[in-house]
């Protein structure tokens, strides 16, 4: 844990008590801080109450005393309508920051990789602390990945963080200066949490927040916006800049071509690597995520040959594409993560035919820009809050589909159609492109709960592709 020593003997609020937030309270009690918690939910505080914390209402609470308040991301505190308490404190003159600036305060003397993005970035964020942890590195690997920043040990110098960055995040971390900041794409999400898109659009650009030579910049420029962001950043030419695509050639950068991925950092175009050695990065979209990752490592200090070595062995990230069985030759694929429409687009591109499994909570833009895809889609099963937006979609995209409700009806069903069928090449495909809140509490219950919906199907497995 690490040891926030220049909090000691101060008052310090947490708002918000979910996983980071009562690690945070909990580095911060043992660093000697006067800690006082908050969160609106009632079980919440009360569950905080029992672990020993002070909990005071910082919705009615004198807040003279503090200076900082510790502050969950994912509770609005500009837009679509400021949380009260953000506007109390901002009122007191009290800054919001989130645990990732705690660390970024304590550990000055520590290596930072930041990785965001609309999608790809924890399959990035760990491909990167896997690298470095096969060439030896002394890392840490979270942020919005899932393991609180402030659980981490200290690497000290030398070491180096490895954080996957959200939006959120970034609007609240003020310290860091990435020594290595990878941008690989962005389009609509979060809109309304940002005031529209220029202001989405503004956050991601703080990962590159006072960066100079030799720190570097990598950029994916296969979408406009990031494009025009790259080639900003090189007209100023403030730090190191590699773009990096999964297109095609981009001079200067790293890329994948002609089924190689290629190193042109240096003005070689070398060939490093064939694609379909990556057995755990199937598709485009992991092509770009592969070429960051390079990048990055190699922007550390890495040499190609451990990179290489390392992105070899990638296991691949749970619940994003993830092999849970093939069956009779049916594969089923959790792609629980995909959580939007541009995440669930890379899954259709992979895979041919789909038995498409989808629905949840919906984001903004719902299924706009897969129209492409539906041909691939022989049969899709709705499930969630979803369905009547979702089956419109399908009906005016000529899918069939069938209206399921729940995930193990859904799974039931796909399975029976697919394998009855025995199509080649078929895929039972988990992709959501929904939040999962409607049914599940997060996106890895959703999964973990495909999986076992599939583990309990009959049938003859190929060995060893049960997870």
């Amino acid at each position: 844990m690490i040891n926030l020593f220049y909090m000691e003997g101060l008052p310090v609020a947490v708002m918000g008590l979910g996983k980071s937030g009562l690690a945070t309270a909990e580095a911060l009690t043992q660093s000697g801080a006067d800690v006082w918690v908050w969160d609106d939910n009632e079980s919440s505080r009360a569950d905080a109450l029992s672990k020993g914390y002070k909990v005071v209402d910082l919705t009615t609470a004198d807040l003279t005393e503090l200076t900082t308040i510790v502050w969950s991301p994912g509770i609005p505190h500009t837009h679509p309508k400021p949380h009260p308490v953000a506007l109390r404190a901002r009122a007191a003159n009290i800054e919001l920051v989130c645990d990732i600036e705690l660390l970024a305060r304590s550990e000055r003397d520590s290596a930072y990789i930041g990785i965001t993005g609309t999608n790809g970035k924890s399959t990035t964020t760990t491909l990167i602390g896997h690298v470095m942890e096969a060439a030896g590195r002394r890392i840490a690997v979270g942020g919005n990945l899932g393991t609180p920043a402030l659980t981490f040990p200290s690497v000290g110098a030398g070491g180096s963080y490895v954080l996957e960055m959200s939006s959120y995040q970034l609007e609240l971390t003020y310290s860091i200066t990435f020594d290595v900041a990878v941008l690989l794409n962005i389009t609509p999400d979060h809109l309304a949490r940002h005031g529209g898109m220029d202001g989405y659009v503004a956050a991601k650009k703080l990962i590159f927040h006072r960066q100079t030579k030799p720190r570097t910049a990598v950029i994916g420029v296969d979408d406009p916006t990031c494009r025009a962001i790259w080639e900003d950043l090189k007209a100023k030419g403030d730090q190191v800049i590699w773009p990096v695509s999964a297109l095609g050639p981009v001079p200067g950068g790293v890329y994948a071509a002609d089924g190689w991925l290629v190193d042109d950092t240096f003005g070689a175009a070398e060939r490093v690597a064939e694609l379909a050695a990556f057995p755990a990065l199937l598709g485009t979209h992991n092509w770009q995520n592969a070429a960051a990752a390079f990048a990055a490592c190699k922007a550390a200090g890495v040499p190609t040959p451990a990179i290489v070595a390392a992105v070899t062995t990638f296991p691949g990230l749970a619940h994003r594409q993830q092999l849970v069985r093939t069956i009779d030759g049916v594969r089923f694929v959790n792609d629980s993560k995909a959580t939007n429409a541009d995440a669930t687009e890379k899954a259709l591109a992979t895979f041919d035919p789909i038995y498409w499994i989808l629905g949840g909570q919906a984001k903004e833009t719902g299924l706009d820009g897969l129209e492409t895809y539906a041909p691939r889609v022989r049969h899709a099963f709705l499930i969630g809050e979803a369905s009547d937006r979702f089956a419109a979609w399908l009906e005016a995209n000529k899918v069939p589909h069938t209206r399921c409700g729940t995930l193990d009806v859904a799974v039931n069903a796909a399975a029976e159609l697919a394998l009855a069928e025995a199509l080649p090449g078929a895929c039972v495909l988990l992709s959501p492109a929904c939040a999962s809140w409607d049914q599940f509490a997060n996106f890895e219950k959703r999964g973990k709960a495909f999986a076992d919906a599939v583990n309990r199907l009959e049938g003859n497995a190929v060995p060893g592709d049960r997870a």
